[in-house]
């Protein structure tokens, strides 16, 4: 017997909130990828992290906000813990992935399709894993045809959000990205859903696992705090937020200054994650010799011109 599929069980309320968070998840991991890309003084590793994991959450978060309003009508529905944190690792690592090989290597056609393809079918792989956490009375079964669909919009909009990252400065452009990325993403996961039936077994049959409600509204709590404590520091941290004639005009602010000893002093930074500058310095060049001072003192004076008696003469005859 088949059971009755509604995926909107609550209306609008639940894509449009997990469009949402899909969209702040993009938005956040591309200014971050963005930040370190471009800016001398940022600790990379730690910016790349940082938008990876962005993203990684406001997948996974997008995902079971939308299951928050799947039901099959005859059946109740649970999830099992331990695979609904294993697609969270999953949606992380992938995109960690993908965005440490294109923050490192660049976005070449090669590294481009080989992290697209990666992190797209471990989106893929995520969306699944999640899906198989869920318990009911019955069997889950996917028509083939939808889930290869699924997949290649997973691989598209993976490889379209990692060439953003690495392509993209200026703040409304980035903006503009993930507002895409969240349409792709929601598409992805709906499209994957489109592909589900479920076959229920004889009355009286039982499954194992926490109820939706239990599990879910807990284990969403963590990744959409982390996403909010993303956005405060992405707020907060002045070159992520200007725009793109902002990056040159930073560092012009705070030029790299000659040492005593000949060295270099490090330009200040203009985030708290930036490198510090371990000399501690930042020497004001000297004055040029051909400043103004210079041209003060070697102002020639027409004798003259200052007693009153002289009388001006030309410059022939000085």
């Amino acid at each position: 017997m088949l059971g009755t599929i509604d995926g909107f069980r609550y209306g609008a309320v639940t894509p449009v909130a997990a469009y949402l968070m899909a969209c702040l998840g993009g938005a956040l991991g591309l200014r971050c990828v963005v930040r370190s890309l471009h800016n001398r003084q940022s600790w990379k590793a730690g910016w790349l992290a940082l938008g990876a994991t962005s993203i990684g959450s406001g997948i996974w978060t997008m995902h079971f906000i939308a299951m928050i309003g799947f039901q099959v009508k005859e059946t109740r529905i649970g999830y099992d813990v331990g695979l609904t944190v294993l697609s969270l690792a999953v949606a992380i690592v992938v995109v960690g992935i993908g965005v440490f090989a294109v923050g490192y290597r660049g976005a070449t056609v090669g590294t481009l399709s080989m992290a697209g393809i990666v992190t797209g079918l471990g989106v893929a792989a995520m969306h699944y894993l999640g899906m198989s956490a869920l318990k009911l009375n019955g069997d889950i079964e996917y028509r083939t045809s939808t889930v290869a669909i699924s997949v290649l919009i997973a691989i598209v909009a993976a490889t379209a959000a990692l060439w953003a990252a690495v392509s993209i400065r200026g703040f409304l452009p980035s903006l503009g990205a993930s507002l895409v990325m969240g349409v792709a993403v929601s598409g992805m996961h709906y499209t994957g859903m489109a592909a589900v039936s479920v076959h229920l077994h004889a009355a009286g049959g039982s499954w194992s696992g926490d109820s939706a409600n239990s599990i879910l509204l807990p284990m969403l709590l963590g990744p959409v705090v982390f996403l909010l404590l993303a956005g405060v520091v992405v707020m907060f941290d002045p070159l992520l937020v200007m725009g793109e004639g902002e990056w040159d005009r930073s560092f012009a602010r705070h030029p790299v200054t000659p040492d005593a000893d000949g060295g270099q002093s490090a330009a200040r930074p203009d985030s708290l994650f930036d490198t510090p500058d371990h000399s501690g310095r930042h020497e004001t060049p000297p004055a040029s010799p051909g400043g103004h001072r210079a041209r003060k003192r070697n102002t020639r004076t027409n004798p003259a011109a200052s007693s009153p008696y002289g009388t001006p003469q030309r410059p022939s005859e000085w």
